[in-house]
């Protein structure tokens, strides 16, 4: 066949790819399969594979394609939809029950009670109850914002639309999962690659009537935003929510201790496939409401609650090759490229060897048989050699001392904290010199934990880098739609659709921003302290002149380490150019929480051994009240809360500075 006649064909495949494209997105009206979707897909990239020539911007590797999200009203959650932390094994779970003691100051005797339920394979969503009637219902969406898809959910028979019950709160979100039982997924399996797959696709039809003919199921089992609503625990919550008239899962369980847990999970993992819907793991919530309230969240994530995920699944393949990845803060990561094999119904054709120390440990060789292993949503990774089928002539892997991307000299960093080097070698490269850093810093910046811009998935940004219409973070701000509009695999509605997720951005609290230039060692938590004591885009841009970095040791938990990470952000010159145009392009504000609390500008600091509650959950109780915890004594410390076995220096220094010193009691009553 002749390098025409291929790409003729190739061509005519794309245009049909689009066409049933424009069927499904647009007007919910799919005339193949997704079977036969699927098929056409993998028939394109299996041509553009076997013939390296083939390129089209509407590829389905790089291709935006339609977005049905744009049918919806964005809403913000009243209370943000958290996720939940994983756990793979016993020592996870170890590591979980061991920080709840240790932030609420229990001591081994002290035995605590678990609410225990299965991890449902769906959609989450949040309903909104007024007056018993509801009123809203919203898709799980970021966590923060949902897009309203109410009419489609009051298609569902599981969920009430009227609740007359005299105990039920006048205002409440009650959460759940929306999925489809295994049993009805087989009478529709034609149209739909897996039972989420079909739950999530019919909850987002414009259409709320295709909707409809879907047999969606739905399961509460928490609630967000009440009001006047009081109970004790979980399971409580639980036996009124059947009450009310909904479904709950029938295998809700209270279990105290680690062990019987673990007794359970292994119970119920054998059990699974004969349970009728898909379920990737057991969640376990601390019972009693008082000490979820105490506990509290970190970032994204609940500290009372963890998933279990079910074991791994596992295989055998043959790796074709070690590619090296270079990451947003310059690791260099080494990546298997193994022969294609399907691992609990996943065809698999990556592992990761996580780093050079890895490779030599296990002594991975380019061309060995290799096991793999996958959990849930984990990212495959090579857990041992088949040393029985390695041939003799494999050489030893040898790790690159110099960055694939720009060439730079490759090193293990050492930690002044910890005394030892880290595992990871790492590109020193700063700003955007680096292409590969570049790339994944961009893609970090439009990521949906940062800037959440739809639209420009990992092979679009890599596209729009190729082809120079980007090059850095403040490019997104200035791309030439009329040039995008023209490329393959765009069109009008594409383009409209990217234009208004990127206008949508430019709104953004100065906590998300700091989070979304990618600083390393600067995460979620991180950026949400510096936001809160530079409290502008302004103070934070004003780093890169005469600042003292060292003041930022007063924030309580930022160290040594994110201060040298942050001189070394703030005197790169590229750094401080994409912060000023960002900052003018965007409306930054900063996210003031819990203005009304009643620490409301006032810091403290604690020094001695507090009783009956550890240092982290009075710190916690500090900041959810607007107060601010600082490490060191000064003239803006305003009390130092001393508990038994103070530090003397810092009874002293606050003396000097006319600080207030009070005992625990005293500020137990500040609290009260």
């Amino acid at each position: 066949m002749s390098s025409n006649s291929i790409k003729k064909k190739y061509l005519s495949k794309i245009k049909e790819l689009k066409k049933h494209n424009r069927f499904y997105y647009e007007e919910s009206n799919p005339k193949i399969t997704d079977k036969e979707y699927d098929n056409l897909k993998k028939e394109i990239l299996e041509l553009e594979k076997k013939y390296k020539f083939l390129e089209s911007n509407e590829s389905p590797s790089i291709s935006v394609g339609y977005k049905p999200s744009k049918n919806f009203i964005k809403s913000k959650h009243r209370v943000q939809m958290l996720s939940l932390t994983n756990a793979l094994n016993k020592e996870d779970l170890k590591n979980f029950e061991k920080k709840i003691f240790n932030f609420l100051n229990l001591n081994k005797k002290n035995i605590l009670e678990y609410s225990v339920e299965p991890k449902i394979d769906g959609i989450s969503a949040s309903l909104t109850y007024k007056n018993g009637q509801l009123v809203s219902g919203l898709s799980r969406g970021n966590g923060i914002e949902g897009e309203e898809i109410t009419e489609n959910l009051k298609t569902i028979t599981d969920i009430p639309k009227k609740i007359s019950s005299i105990n039920f709160p006048k205002d409440i979100d009650i959460r759940g999962e929306v999925f489809i039982s295994n049993n009805d997924f087989e009478k529709i399996k034609d149209n739909f690659a897996n039972p989420r797959n079909a739950a999530s696709g019919s909850l987002r039809q414009k259409n709320p009537e295709i909707t409809k003919k879907i047999p969606l199921k739905f399961i509460a089992y928490t609630f967000g935003h009440f009001k006047n609503f009081n109970l004790k625990k979980q399971s409580d919550f639980l036996k009124h929510l059947k009450e009310w008239g909904f479904k709950i899962s029938k295998f809700n369980k209270i279990i105290s201790r680690l062990d019987a847990l673990v007794e359970y999970y292994k119970e119920f993992e054998k059990k699974r496939f004969n349970i009728e819907y898909d379920i990737d793991g057991l969640v376990y919530k601390i019972n009693d409401f008082n000490l979820q309230r105490r506990l509290g969240s970190v970032a994204n994530a609940p500290r009372w609650a963890i998933a279990h995920k079910f074991s791994a699944d596992s295989s055998f393949s043959k790796i074709i090759n070690i590619e090296i990845q270079v990451g947003r803060t310059g690791v260099l990561t080494p990546v298997a490229k193994i022969k294609p094999v399907s691992i609990g119904g996943v065809v698999v054709s990556n592992a990761t060897l996580h780093n050079e120390d890895e490779i030599i440990r296990k002594d991975i060789r380019n061309g060995d048989v290799v096991k793999i292993e996958r959990a849930g949503d984990v990212i495959p990774h090579v857990i041992s050699v088949d040393l029985t089928k390695r041939s003799k002539d494999l050489k030893k892997y040898v790790f690159p001392d110099k960055c694939p991307s720009c060439g730079s000299k490759v090193a293990k960093e050492y930690s002044s904290i910890t005394k030892k080097y880290d595992s990871a070698k790492r590109c020193p490269s700063e700003g955007f010199k680096c292409e590969k850093i570049a790339v994944e810093k961009i893609k970090h910046f439009v990521s949906k934990q940062a800037l959440n811009i739809d639209g420009l998935g990992k092979k679009v940004v890599e596209k729009f880098l190729e082809l120079k219409l980007v090059k850095l973070p403040q490019d997104i701000y200035k791309l030439d739609y009329e040039t995008i509009e023209k490329l393959d695999g765009w069109g009008k509605l594409s383009v409209s659709n990217l234009k208004y997720v990127i206008e949508d951005s430019k709104k953004i609290n100065l906590d998300k921003f700091i989070y979304a230039l990618g600083i390393r060692h600067i995460g979620q938590e991180n950026a949400k302290l510096l936001s809160q004591h530079l409290k502008s885009v302004k103070n934070f841009y004003e780093m890169s002149k005469d600042f003292d970095f060292n003041s930022l040791s007063n924030i309580d938990g930022i160290g040594e380490t994110q201060i040298k990470s942050l001189k070394n952000f703030f005197s790169n010159k590229v750094n401080l150019s994409v912060i000023n145009e960002l900052k003018d392009f965007m409306e930054i504000s900063n996210n003031v929480q819990n203005v009304q609390g009643k620490f409301k500008n006032k810091t403290f600091m604690f020094t001695g051994k507090l009783e009956n509650i550890s240092r982290a959950e009075a710190k916690s109780l500090v900041e959810r009240n607007a107060g601010k915890i600082v490490s060191n004594v000064g003239k803006k410390l305003d009390y130092l809360v001393v508990g038994k076995t103070p530090t003397n220096r810092k009874i002293i220094q606050a003396k000097e500075l006319k600080v207030q010193i009070i005992n625990q009691k005293e500020w137990k009553k500040m609290l009260n």
